[in-house]
């Protein structure tokens, strides 16, 4: 370990380092880097997708259950964030854990990373599915043709990742400004309409379960990865060794403030209906019109479609820039690394990313899976992905500190805090499973993750493995 602990003093020297790998350097400002960590959350999504799912487990803790959440993930954002003040490059996590911990490490966490921005891609392209029905259905009165799409929204969103990454920046930026805003205002109308008061069922908690806290815990995560995503924009934000750990940091805090006011907006807001939160196939649109503003309901459905779109945009962007950090380690053809001259995107990287969440919805379409299936499932997996990055991230923080001679007990408390509550989140969503496909999900993370170690180790015997 002390021979480790050397390599990593060289990887972080007294002066923080900085890799591009031929992108475009300095060409994403603060506001456009927060937009990755933003977009790949797709926040305007969870209000009518996620948040009823958690309602149905916690119902009138739902807003404490993403105050939980928001703290969870705020920790990992601490530790993602010091990590980002060292060293910026396009592998983001991979590259943390590759260069502090052993070899292997940094593979696992290269594939879990992978594998949760793509299935992430993937189950939000199956929420872009169900939304664009939901809007045909109540305008044209039938459903659209899945296969084009889903074509259509994979495809779009990779061209426009190929073509600018600051074009694809300011695209996200303000689809969610916009998304979020219509939210907002929604929910700002209510109180003022039926008058401001306190929801006691929800501060005591009335009627809640202990145990359903756990899986609705799980549930509420993912309406959050996908927040550490800046930092796959190491070669390209301006000030990078600023701009990412603010953005990390910064996305964490705002969008769980924002998840927290809606669940407790949607609860209250439904308070009385003949329907259940967990029964609305589009619960803002409800709102809206309870609010007496019906066409701002209609607003919003089609902003998040189009936020679903930004987010499969921020994924695309993500998982391209890691198969580049794989292919640099030697882990990935060459092929993977390359970047076009013109564009300064990894075009090759992109194709792959967006073939493979493409060909993952036209294979659960095909087998009759719905969208909102394609999210539920996809999602599930994602999760798997997001939280073996975060705990190798938190692990290896404080072994990179000790090497650059910084330790420090009250990060070493943090970091190990944060990888005890990220594996109790995991034995939640292991005995939250309801059934035999959610069953076998994890299974299906394991298998993934050990084909993607026994490639590591073949690919070993011919070409070395380097963490740079």
């Amino acid at each position: 370990m002390a021979d480790h602990a050397n390599a990593t003093a060289e990887v972080y020297p007294q002066k923080a380092s900085v890799e591009n790998y031929g992108l475009h350097a300095g060409v994403l400002g603060p506001v456009e880097t927060l937009a990755q960590s933003v977009s790949a959350i797709a926040p305007s999504t969870s209000p009518a997708l996620t948040i009823p799912l958690v309602f149905a487990l916690a119902g009138n803790a739902t807003w404490f259950v993403y105050l939980l959440a928001t703290i969870a993930i705020f920790l990992v954002g601490f530790c993602v964030s010091r990590f980002a003040r060292l060293s910026a490059s396009p592998g983001s996590l991979y590259s943390y854990t590759a260069n502090t911990l052993p070899p292997f490490f940094g593979v696992i966490a290269a594939w879990g990373l992978l594998l949760a921005y793509l299935a992430t891609g993937a189950s939000v392209a199956g929420g872009a599915l169900y939304y664009a029905n939901l809007i045909a259905r109540e305008y044209v009165h039938r459903s659209l043709p899945a296969i084009p799409a889903l074509v259509l929204v994979c495809i779009v969103p990779a061209f426009i990742a190929y073509r600018d990454v600051k074009l694809s920046a300011e695209v996200m930026l303000w689809i969610e400004v916009v998304s979020v805003s219509l939210i907002v205002l929604v929910l700002a109308v209510l109180p003022i309409r039926f008058g401001l008061h306190f929801d006691q069922d929800q501060f005591h908690l009335k009627g809640v379960s202990v145990s359903a806290l756990g899986p609705a815990l799980v549930l509420s995560i993912f309406s959050f990865v996908g927040f550490e995503s800046a930092t796959t924009l190491g070669g390209e934000a301006r000030n990078p060794l600023r701009t990412i750990p603010r953005a990390v940091l910064q996305s964490a805090i705002l969008v769980g403030i924002f998840f927290v006011l809606c669940s407790y907006s949607e609860v209250l807001g439904f308070r009385g209906e003949s329907a259940q939160l967990s029964e609305s196939t589009s619960p803002m649109h409800h709102l809206a019109e309870k609010a007496g503003i019906a066409p701002l309901g209609t607003a919003i459905d089609v902003g998040a479609l189009i936020s679903t779109m930004a987010c499969i945009l921020a994924c695309t962007t993500a998982a391209a820039r890691v198969l580049m950090r794989m292919a640099r380690g030697k882990l990935l053809p060459a092929t993977f690394e390359r970047t076009s001259k013109q564009h300064g995107t990894p075009g090759a990287a992109i194709a792959l990313s967006a073939g493979l969440m493409l060909a993952a919805t036209l294979a659960m379409n095909a087998t009759h899976f719905s969208g909102s299936d394609m999210y539920d499932l996809l999602g599930s997996l994602s999760v798997f992905g997001f939280l073996t990055a975060y705990g190798l991230v938190a692990l290896a923080l404080p072994f990179a500190r000790r090497a650059m001679g910084q330790h420090s007990h009250v990060v070493a408390a943090i970091s190990i805090l944060t990888v005890v509550v990220l594996i109790l989140i995991a034995v939640f969503d292991l005995r939250s499973t309801s059934d035999a496909i959610h069953a076998s999900i994890p299974y299906a993370y394991l298998a993934y993750i050990l084909v993607g170690s026994v490639w590591y180790v073949l690919r070993r015997k011919r070409v070395e493995i380097v963490a740079d």
